[in-house]
């Protein structure tokens, strides 16, 4: 059940997130759907790649295709006025994309029988690929390597899921909720990773 409503939500979340941005890089109606499409599948079809399964699985996904299309439809026919919020609302949609396919991308691995490093790289490649993708079409350096925390959040989830593999529906769902705050406290409060600049003269 935690498998398909999380899926949902992602789908859902990374879609619209996808069609927004799209918009405001003055994309066409095709280029909307486009990246909307894949922003909801992108960091799917990369972890498939990654731990041997047929990129075609996610064609057997018709309802969240639907899902996706519909969202997207939802968001181009949306007042402007409205979406000028998306500042405000985008990084939420995001945080809630992130959190969802993170714990999903790890419960796919665990339930391959993955070995602990595999889940990780599921939980952040599901969690993070799909924006990767998007943000690179978008002409935009990649959220998950320059902004607050990211994928640590989906590293951190795919360990505590590799370690609790027999995990209940409730904590599945606890945790999708405390990953979701965990990056909405990122953005607010502007927590980031050491970094280095090099100057070049």
């Amino acid at each position: 059940m935690a498998w398909e409503v999380l899926s949902a939500f992602g789908t859902i979340a990374f879609a619209i997130s996808g069609a927004i941005i799209a918009m405001e890089e003055e994309y066409d109606i095709f280029g909307v759907y486009l990246l909307g499409v894949v922003t909801a599948f992108g960091g799917g079809a990369i972890r498939n790649l990654l731990i041997g399964v047929p990129v075609s699985a996610l064609w057997e996904q018709e309802f969240m295709f639907q899902l996706a299309f519909a969202s997207i439809t939802i968001v181009f026919l949306f007042p402007h006025k409205l979406l000028g919020h998306w500042n405000r609302w985008g990084n939420f949609f995001d945080a809630i994309g992130l959190s969802a396919f993170a714990v999903q991308g790890a419960i796919y691995a665990v339930e391959l029988e993955l070995p602990l490093f595999a889940v990780v790289v599921a939980a952040v490649l599901t969690g993070s690929g799909g924006g990767i993708i998007r943000d690179l079409l978008a002409g935009r350096k990649p959220l998950v390597l320059k902004s607050e925390i990211y994928a640590v959040w989906a590293a951190l989830c795919g360990l505590f899921i590799s370690f609790n593999s027999a995990s209940s529906d409730l904590m599945l769902y606890s945790l999708f909720v405390l990953i979701t705050i965990l990056r909405i406290l990122s953005y607010t409060f502007k927590w980031r990773l050491p970094a280095r600049k090099i100057q070049i003269s």
